[in-house]
């Protein structure tokens, strides 16, 4: 089922209940079926339930948290990271791109990312070993030591955490799909 958002600055846009918080999505289904039952009989009470349903969807819902990282340090963490995936990446380089402590540059990547930065680091070696894996046919001591990792039994314990598979494996099983 989807309701429609109105809004005084531009056009009426769709959501979907499922968007919604669900004390507000029983209220607009409880309000819409009382207009529905009401329709044939008194037209004022369907107008009612509708001015009350248009109040519930003006009011915005309160983000979830406040804080976290600007765009800018979103992006230039990223970016770095991507760059010097083959090298060791310390929390305290990330903190000085973002001119922020170590401890309030963890809690913040935390809030935006989800993940902590070391977390987040290591997803990304993961992902871009996966790209090697398929895309080359580098032995797999070079794939660990270009994703940053410390040689290839390494490589193999952390993509076996993530993946369920061994580097290997993984290759030969996409090898066979192309």
């Amino acid at each position: 089922m989807s309701f429609y958002r109105v809004n005084e600055a531009g056009p009426i846009s769709p959501i979907a209940v499922k968007d919604l918080p669900a004390s507000i999505a029983s209220t607009l289904t409880e309000l819409l079926d009382q207009a529905g039952f009401e329709v044939d009989r008194d037209i004022d009470a369907v107008r009612a339930c509708l001015d009350k349903a248009r109040a519930l969807l003006r009011t915005e819902p309160k983000p979830e948290f406040t804080g976290g990282l600007a765009p800018w340090q979103m992006k230039r963490v990223s970016r770095f990271v991507e760059e010097h995936l083959s090298s060791s990446i310390r929390c305290e380089d990330l903190a000085a791109l973002c001119r922020l402590s170590v401890s309030h540059f963890s809690k913040s990547f935390r809030q935006s990312f989800g993940v902590p930065p070391h977390a987040y680091v290591q997803a990304r070696r993961i992902d871009r070993a996966k790209t090697l894996l398929i895309e080359s046919g580098e032995p797999l001591v070079q794939i660990a030591l270009e994703c940053g990792m410390a040689d290839q039994a390494h490589l193999s314990r952390l993509f076996r955490q993530a993946t369920g598979q061994t580097p290997s494996s993984f290759r030969r099983r996409h090898a066979y799909a192309e």
